[in-house]
């Protein structure tokens, strides 16, 4: 009995009958791919021995009424109990129908049709889902990180994607690059020296507001803070993170007498909606990034492109869409997600438990928005933390605890940060008369106004 009920990618047959077999290979092929296995019920239980020969005139019958063919491959695995067929589906570029016209998806465990604006959705996707892998005019094996590859190849082999027999023929194998070993799209946009030079939209914004509009302190236009992230589409993830978690609000419970940090927003909310954006985005929009704003009571992470394929409002819990189906499968590889499909659930049971609202998720042809709200209850900070980061709420625990903090002692709170930013800090801390500056040169320290 095999693991795991039928889903989305996972289907299986009691019997090598041809019709149900041609529903899946479209039903699949139109999705994100899949694994059909013949010989079991629906709850994986053995029904009886399915022969080669039995399985491989049924997927030939079954390939006749896909219009145009699903390519497969299929392979027989002897068990205690009999003989199963497995038929691995890969996502296909193209839309496929069955011979009466009928084109289906897999929802959950079932061979839906589409009809209607879902439909055309579909066709639109299937349409530029050959961008990933079009190699990238002017783009050489020299603007290629081989730093990078080699992190993600054992990264790769980590998670069990296995050795590769050569760095080139792997690249070559995951889309990386074309016969000639030059870059393609998501060569560039994983593994590139400079994937901005190719693609300037690949970057991220982050700006932070002090209040709940895009206005600066004095009301006037402006912002607290202004970063342009860029770099290979690991590296923004990682440095998109740091920058937002520098400007989470962090507080503090008592949990069994034990002192537990409470951040702004949870951290799986945050990173769950930063990865998806990253990984999810069209990047054949150009002349806009991935946009994240944090205000006093909420972030918003704003992603170029509509949903993609047949994914509506409706069914984002439940339903699974790759606009970039090999981006995503890198991403996988370096651990950033790690299972397609629960990402959303997990964000909005994290952002409940923590006593927000869950998120906010808002749709136009062109953006995809997500918003995680701040309304959990608690004393209004006071004026001065409003705009102070997570380095100086830790100093400011640091002297709470301490009695007072050096410079020295704040360098080894936050060890990857600049002393020069560490001393900005601080001077900020005293300009706000919230920290009292004591003695000078190597006796300075600083303790609460």
């Amino acid at each position: 009995m095999l693991k795991g009920a039928p889903n989305q990618r996972l289907a299986y047959l009691p019997t090598a009958v041809t019709e149900p077999l041609a529903e899946c290979l479209v039903a699949f092929a139109n999705g994100d791919g899949g694994l059909i296995v013949l010989g079991l019920d629906e709850n994986g239980r053995p029904t009886e021995t399915i022969w080669e020969e039995e399985a491989e005139a049924a997927l030939q019958e079954a390939a006749a009424l896909c219009r145009p063919p699903v390519p497969t491959q299929w392979q027989a695995v002897e068990t205690p109990s009999g003989a199963l067929v497995g038929i691995r589906v890969p996502r296909s570029t193209e839309l496929h129908a069955l011979a009466d016209g009928r084109v289906l998806i897999r929802r959950g465990a079932r061979n839906q049709p589409l009809t209607g604006d879902e439909l055309r959705k579909l066709a639109n996707s299937k349409n530029t889902a050959e961008f990933e892998i079009e190699s990238v005019p002017g783009a050489r094996p020299d603007d290629l990180n081989r730093e990078i590859i080699r992190d993600y190849l054992e990264r790769r082999e980590l998670r069990g994607g296995g050795r590769a027999a050569s760095t080139a023929e792997l690249l070559y194998e995951i889309g990386a690059t074309d016969r000639e070993g030059n870059p393609t799209t998501i060569g560039i946009l994983l593994f590139g020296r400079k994937p901005q030079m190719f693609f300037p939209q690949s970057g991220v914004v982050f700006v932070k507001f002090p209040g709940t509009e895009p206005r600066g302190e004095d009301g006037g236009i402006g912002y607290g803070r202004r970063d342009e992230i860029g770099g290979s589409l690991a590296r923004i993830v990682e440095r998109a993170w740091n920058v937002i978690f520098e400007e989470m609000r962090v507080g503090a419970t008592v949990n069994n007498l034990e002192r537990e940090e409470l951040l702004e927003y949870p951290r799986f909310a945050v990173r769950e909606a930063l990865v998806n954006a990253i990984a999810h985005r069209d990047y054949r929009i150009r002349g806009r990034r991935i946009e994240i704003r944090m205000y006093a009571d909420r972030l918003e992470i704003i992603s170029p492109g509509g949903l993609p394929g047949y994914m509506t409002l409706n069914n984002l819990v439940e339903e699974h869409f790759s606009r970039n189906p090999r981006l995503v499968s890198g991403l996988f590889q370096w651990g950033y997600i790690e299972e397609l499909g629960l990402g959303i659930d997990q964000m909005i049971e994290e952002m409940v438990q923590a006593g927000h609202p869950p998120p906010e998720f808002k749709a136009t042809p062109h953006l995809f928005t997500v918003t995680l709200h701040n309304k959990r209850d608690r004393a209004p900070s006071p004026k001065w933390t409003r705009s102070m980061n997570e380095r100086q709420t830790r100093a400011l625990t640091y002297v709470r605890e301490q009695g007072s903090i050096t410079n020295r002692e704040y360098q080894k709170l936050c060890p990857d940060v600049s002393a020069e930013t560490l001393r900005l800090d601080l001077v900020d801390l005293v300009n706000r008369n919230v920290l009292l500056k004591i003695g000078s040169k190597k006796g300075t320290h600083y303790i609460l106004k």
